[in-house]
C-alpha cells in the first residue's frame, strides 16, 4: 500500500438486534465475539480508520467500551430520525460518544438512499438531520456516510456545496488520507479476521481491483 493509504473498516450492529431489521440488514449484524476478534486484528493496521453506521444501541453498549479498552477511536454516523427510537441511540448516548473522543457524523434522517431525492427530502436528509445532530452534540457535524452506499455526481456536488468535509461510502477498497470521498470495508457476518486482512491488506486481484475502481468512477460520474 502507498504511504498515504487509509483502510476504513465499518461496523453496523453487534450482538442481538434490539429493533426490527430492514430486509437484508441481518448480513451486517455480527456477534460480539467476531467484533472483538476483528478489533484485535485491525488495531495495529497502518492507516486504520474505524466507523459505525446506523446508530444502534450496540454502538455504546458494546462498541464504545471495546474501543476504549484498546485505545482506539472511531467515527459514528448517526440517524437523526431514530434518536430515542427502540434499539437506537438517544441524544445522551450520542453526547457520550462525543465526550469519549469519538467523532459524530450524520447518516441522514431515515436511512434512505440520498441519490435521486426530491428537493424537500434531500434537505431533510442532508441539512435538517445534520442540524439536529449539531444541536445534540454541541459541536459542528461535518462528516457523513451515504446510506446503503448509494451516491452519484449530483449528490456529491451538493454535499460539497453544503460544506461536508469528508464523505464515506461502502466501496470495498483502500482510500487516500487526503481524499474527500472515503471508501470503506464493511464487516459482514460471514467475514473473519483473516478474510478481512487478506482483502484489505493484500488487496484484490488486478481484475477485481479494476472492477471496483470502475464501479466507483461510474457512481461518481452518473
Amino acid at each position: 500500500m502507498a504511504n498515504d493509504s487509509v483502510i476504513n473498516v465499518c461496523f453496523h450492529g453487534i450482538g442481538t438486534p434490539q429493533r426490527e431489521l430492514e430486509p437484508g440488514e441481518d448480513r451486517y449484524w455480527i456477534s460480539e465475539e467476531l467484533f472483538g476478534a476483528v478489533l484485535d486484528e485491525i488495531r495495529d493496521w497502518p492507516g486504520l480508520r474505524i466507523s459505525f453506521d446506523d446508530s444502534n444501541t450496540s454502538d455504546v453498549g458494546i462498541g464504545l467500551p471495546a474501543l476504549l479498552r484498546r485505545g482506539l477511536t472511531a467515527d459514528f454516523f448517526v440517524l437523526a430520525g431514530r434518536l430515542d427510537s427502540p434499539g437506537s441511540l438517544g441524544p445522551e448516548e450520542v453526547r457520550l460518544l462525543h465526550r469519549s473522543g469519538m467523532t459524530v457524523g450524520t447518516h441522514g434522517m431515515r436511512h434512505v438512499p440520498w441519490r435521486g431525492l426530491d428537493p424537500a427530502a434531500s434537505d431533510e436528509e442532508l441539512v435538517t438531520a445534520r442540524e439536529r445532530l449539531t444541536e445534540v452534540v454541541g459541536a459542528d457535524v461535518s462528516t457523513a456516510a451515504c446510506p446503503l452506499g448509494r451516491y452519484d455526481r449530483t449528490l456529491l456536488t451538493r454535499m460539497r456545496r453544503l460544506g461536508y468535509t469528508r464523505v464515506f461510502t461502502s466501496d470495498r477498497r483502500p482510500a487516500r488520507a487526503t481524499q474527500w470521498l472515503q471508501p470503506r470495508y464493511t464487516v459482514r457476518n460471514d467475514d473473519t479476521p483473516g478474510s478481512l486482512r487478506d482483502e484489505a491488506l493484500q488487496g484484490p486481484s488486478p481484475m477485481s481491483r479494476l472492477k471496483l475502481e470502475t464501479v466507483g468512477v461510474i457512481k461518481r460520474l452518473r
